[in-house]
């Protein structure tokens, strides 16, 4: 008779299925580059519109959201760029 008797249980060490499925990444995070850019297209827009158009009250409006949304978009944006290593 063997002197160890209690034997270990074989564990299995794959993930859970529940963390087998990835979240998709959203679409700003997937094409940052993209969206940094229409950031910008958002923010010229606004600015030229504010040069150009300002003497109407829904103009201003509407390049003063034009600015906010646009640089919103860009900075959230810019924090999703693949960073560059320096190695």
């Amino acid at each position: 008779m063997p002197r160890n008797k209690h034997k270990r249980k074989a564990v299995s060490h794959a993930k859970p299925k529940s963390l087998k499925r990835l979240k998709s990444k959203g679409v700003m995070a997937s094409h940052p580059k993209v969206f940094v850019l229409l950031g910008l297209l958002f923010v010229a827009l606004g600015v030229s519109l504010l040069v150009f158009k300002s003497q109407y009250n829904a103009m201003f409006g509407f390049a003063m959201l034009s600015i906010i949304v646009g640089s919103v978009t860009a900075i959230f944006a810019s924090f999703s760029v693949p960073k560059k290593k320096t190695d």
